[in-house]
């Protein structure tokens, strides 16, 4: 198939768990046979933190100014099999429209922040991505979060097809690795600042390390305040490029996986990180959320701390041969049924059953 995707960001992983996903998905669809373009904007910040200007799985346009270069961009998704529309795409609803416009019938909205999206809708009727309206218009509406959140997408917002889509991992690239110096430690973290992960963070990560000053900890990721105090346990990296996730999660003892307020809210949501660190045979502490049980057993292939006091008895006593197994059972659990392959041949299944409808309503116009 030719398929084409406008997406947030394919090109960078700086700030985003978008280019990750959508690299993940995208070369998986390509290793599988498929032609895959991806229209991505050419902003600043992306521009300034590019780690894949250039993929070998797929083609990537960059634009400036949708009104100025829509035509080209449309010409482009003429003859696709499946377009996809993503979450945080900046011209996704202008884009959208235009594409309806052209008679597009297979047109599939691709959701990666699921409950923010709903939170924006319930509270300001509409997200900058996605309006209600056009929600019935999209062939299937590929949701990051699975759970009751699918039913309010085709009962109240008229989705003919709500689709639990779930992150997934590229195997080859996310599996246990040699121990790296630099990020040998007890406990690590890898995510981007968000004020509401910020106070599980404190408690799991920074109140264990000022209780286990002997103890080392780690923490990856961009955009915190200069303003938060670190215990001096705490390393900081301020970016970690993805060829590096795996060295980093085969280094630490244990890595530490937090959930987004809306997603907790959603239950259902789990995150790309916590798929991949699994791919690594990492050993997780973790939020506790509804569905997770769904994904990782909790005891046996993940732990729930309620608090700090707790991740320190973890730290303190585990076994190293326990956490271990811990980590392997998660690994295969995920290799199981989470991997790109898995999701790319969902994706292929959702578009082919798409297809089917078209043609049966279709059919039934014809008949009426």
């Amino acid at each position: 198939m030719k398929l084409v995707f406008f997406g947030l960001t394919i090109t960078s992983s700086w700030g985003n768990g978008h280019g990750t996903t959508y690299r993940s998905l995208v070369k998986a669809l390509a290793a599988r046979g498929h032609r895959v373009h991806f229209v991505e904007k050419d902003v600043e910040w992306y521009r300034n933190n590019r780690d894949m200007p250039e993929p070998a799985f797929c083609s990537v346009r960059l634009y400036d100014d949708w009104a100025k270069e829509n035509q080209q961009l449309r010409l482009l998704a003429r003859d696709a099999d499946a377009i996809v529309v993503g979450s945080y795409f900046p011209d996704a609803i202008q884009a959208t429209r235009e594409l309806l416009e052209d008679g597009h019938e297979r047109i599939l909205f691709y959701d990666i922040d699921t409950p923010i999206t709903m939170a924006r809708l319930h509270g300001e009727g509409r997200a900058e991505y996605l309006d209600p309206e056009l929600i019935p218009h999209y062939a299937a509406y590929l949701s990051f979060t699975g759970g009751p959140m699918l039913r309010e997408i085709e009962n109240r917002f008229g989705s003919p097809w709500a689709v639990p889509f779930y992150c997934s991992v590229d195997a080859d690239a996310y599996r246990p690795r040699q121990t790296r110096p630099e990020f040998a430690c007890d406990m690590s973290y890898l995510g981007t600042y968000a004020a509401d992960r910020q106070p599980k963070l404190e408690s799991f990560l920074n109140d264990a390390a000022r209780r286990l000053p002997e103890r080392a900890f780690l923490v990856a990721g961009p955009q915190y305040p200069v303003e938060i105090e670190w215990p001096g346990n705490v390393e900081r990296i301020i970016h970690l490029s993805p060829r590096e996730h795996p060295e980093f999660y085969s280094s630490s003892r244990f890595t530490l996986n937090l959930t987004r307020d809306d997603m907790v809210a959603a239950g259902y949501s789990p995150s790309v990180r916590l798929f991949e660190a699994s791919a690594c045979g990492a050993a997780i502490i973790s939020d506790a959320w509804p569905g997770l049980e769904e994904f990782l057993t909790p005891g046996e292939e993940v732990l729930l701390p309620e608090d700090a006091d707790e991740v320190v008895r973890v730290l303190r006593e585990m076994p190293d041969a326990e956490r271990v197994r811990m980590g392997q059972r998660a690994r295969q659990r995920i290799l199981d049924q989470h991997t790109s392959a898995h999701r790319a041949e969902q994706f292929e299944n959702v578009v082919a059953q798409c297809a089917t409808r078209v043609q049966a309503q279709t059919a039934s116009s014809s008949r009426e």
